[in-house]
């Protein structure tokens, strides 16, 4: 067996033509969150992290999923768009939809800038230098505790009231619909994106590097391109967090934090949207409720949720719903016939 077996990118599920046709499980999947504003009415800033994670892990299936670009440092573009934002805020301007904009523009400048030594290597190498990246970010910001706070964190964080008129308040009802605007406006433009040209031909990179320039494609632009998109959209996820926690933590620098981006992505399914949002929701809900159990332990069941999945097969949990449903298909066929 070759090394190149092995490869992240090789477990990735087989290729699926990408459309802009929607499913009706699409929208209740997206009527699921006014469900729950109403069931749990005392989890609104939980379900909002959610949604924010949910948002960072989209970011990444975009590189990794379409464009098999592996990254352990995406938290380098999160935390950049957060201390932007919070830096923004103590600085006297609190506005949250430009501060959002400003995030995303300078993270995506940072993507461009360093995408240029990621995507000429191949796995290991863009691993360990996504890796150091996000390394050296995290001690910059450790280090300049005048405009970061270092260990402490950045305080003082005071967003303004939406439109001028709703507050983010500490029971999250205006955190919890704002989240879920960019997350839905952040997905839509991920779905029209990667169901475009410029996104098929990501899968094909992906599928066959080598192939693609034959076709008169130029690989190395649209990996660019894809990096800076993705960085972008990883610097909103990270200004949302600052906006409506009010705080920004060396944590959103943090290697633990890209660790947990990639996880998130196996457990839901990378390369299909909607497995980084339910992988988040999975990640987010065993964080929260198994560690309430058994806060020292909790992570040895995230470990036996993930070795089950991957016995079941690639795709994570929404490869194991399609092979369960192809099944059922064959068999009802089957009856069918005889």
């Amino acid at each position: 067996m070759s090394l190149q077996s092995l490869s992240i990118v090789d477990r990735l599920p087989a290729p699926r033509v990408p459309n802009d046709r929607w499913h009706k499980l699409e929208y209740l999947f997206w009527i699921l969150p006014f469900v729950a504003y109403f069931l749990f009415p005392t989890n609104l800033v939980l379900i909002s992290q959610m949604m924010i994670l949910a948002l960072f892990a989209l970011s990444l299936d975009l590189i990794l999923g379409y464009a098999g670009i592996v990254s352990l440092g995406h938290a380098a573009f999160f935390g950049v768009g957060a201390y932007t934002s919070g830096l923004l805020s103590t600085h006297g301007w609190g506005e949250p939809f430009s501060a959002l904009l400003i995030a995303a523009v300078l993270a995506a400048i940072l993507g461009y800038i360093t995408s240029f030594l990621v995507v000429r290597g191949h796995e290991l190498t863009q691993l360990m230098v996504t890796l150091g990246i996000g390394l050296m970010l995290y001690e910059v910001a450790n280090k300049a505790t005048d405009f970061t706070g270092g260990a402490d964190g950045l305080w003082g964080i005071a967003t303004w009231p939406l439109f001028g008129i709703f507050e983010i308040d500490l029971y999250g009802k205006t955190g919890y619909f704002y989240s879920l605007a960019v997350l839905f406006i952040m997905f839509l433009f991920a779905r029209r994106l990667v169901s475009s040209t410029f996104g098929l031909s990501l899968i094909g990179i992906r599928e066959g590097v080598k192939r693609m320039p034959a076709i008169g494609a130029n690989v190395d632009k649209r990996l660019v391109a894809i990096y800076t998109i993705s960085a972008g959209m990883a610097g909103v996820a990270g200004a949302l967090l600052a906006q409506t926690t009010q705080f920004v933590g060396l944590d959103s620098l943090g290697f633990i934090r890209s660790a947990d981006l990639l996880i998130i992505l196996v457990l839901g399914g990378a390369g299909r949207l909607y497995g980084a949002m339910i992988g988040a929701v999975v990640f987010m809900f065993a964080h929260h409720y198994i560690s309430d159990i058994n806060p020292v332990y909790w992570q040895f069941w995230i470990g036996l949720l993930l070795v089950v999945i991957v016995m079941m097969g690639s795709g994570g949990i929404l490869g194991s719903v399609d092979r369960i449903l192809e099944r059922w298909r064959n068999r009802a066929a089957e009856k069918g016939a005889s």
